[in-house]
């Protein structure tokens, strides 16, 4: 355990610290929220071909879906004939649905220290985390853009970060196959869809709860990274629809 927490602070969270406050520096006006939004932006960046690969496999499998509905139609009471001929599909495409957890998975300690970074940001003896060629600059000034303070909770970013994760999520969900009339080819929601709703409806609504008690800060990295991620999504999504 303890070597784990060297490695993370000393191959993340310092680093993504020593930019922030660097970015904060430098940084016309000063400016802790845009030092944070120009992190995550710099962060989406370094991590694009890992999010290149993750939209492109979630549009492999949205496009999958109806033969996979076909499927589970096809051999309906046989849960083992559904697994084998799921996988040949996925073999035959050439899609390997455990890239994306392993995609996540990589993802999730550098996620991990820019919440960090951009909730411990404001403590004094943070500071002494800092390299010795970045300048230390004593007092942080929480306010965004002279406004919101970063250092409080803002019902209004949390709000705003949980309709960004709303369709940022919304973007790669497929859309349920349907008949000539309107109506779901299948009458009761397997698994998949059943999550695929949770994930749309109440992650965001669990976010907009986390955030309403964090510092403002948090929740303005998590909207920044939401508005990334769409814009990300949207283009890769439209070059290769």
């Amino acid at each position: 355990m303890e070597i784990f927490t060297i490695f993370f602070n000393t191959i993340l969270y310092q680093p993504l610290f020593n930019v922030l406050i660097l970015f904060y520096e430098y940084l016309p006006g000063k400016d802790f929220g845009v030092a944070i939004i120009a992190l995550t932006f710099l962060v989406k960046i370094l991590l694009y071909p890992l999010g290149f690969k993750a939209t492109i496999l979630q549009k492999s499998l949205n496009e999958l879906q109806p033969k996979i509905k076909e499927i589970q139609e096809k051999y309906k009471g046989n849960r083992q004939k559904q697994a084998m001929e799921t996988i040949a599909l996925y073999k035959a495409e050439n899609v390997n649905p455990f890239t994306g957890f392993f995609v996540s998975l990589i993802q999730i300690p550098i996620l991990i220290a820019l919440f960090w970074v951009s909730w411990g940001g404001f403590s004094p003896e943070k500071l002494a985390n800092l390299y010795n060629f970045v300048p230390n600059p004593g007092l942080i000034n929480p306010f965004f853009l002279g406004v919101l303070n970063l250092s409080q909770p803002s019902g209004f970013l949390a709000i705003l970060a949980g309709i960004s994760q709303f369709l940022q999520t919304k973007m790669i969900t497929p859309k349920i196959a349907k008949d000539s009339a309107g109506k779901p080819r299948l009458k009761t929601p397997d698994f998949s869809q059943m999550m695929q709703k949770q994930m749309l409806y109440l992650f965001p609504i669990f976010t907009i709860f986390i955030l309403l008690k964090l510092p403002s800060a948090v929740g303005l990295y998590w909207l920044a990274t939401s508005v990334f991620s769409i814009i990300q999504q949207y283009f890769i999504l439209k070059k290769y629809a």
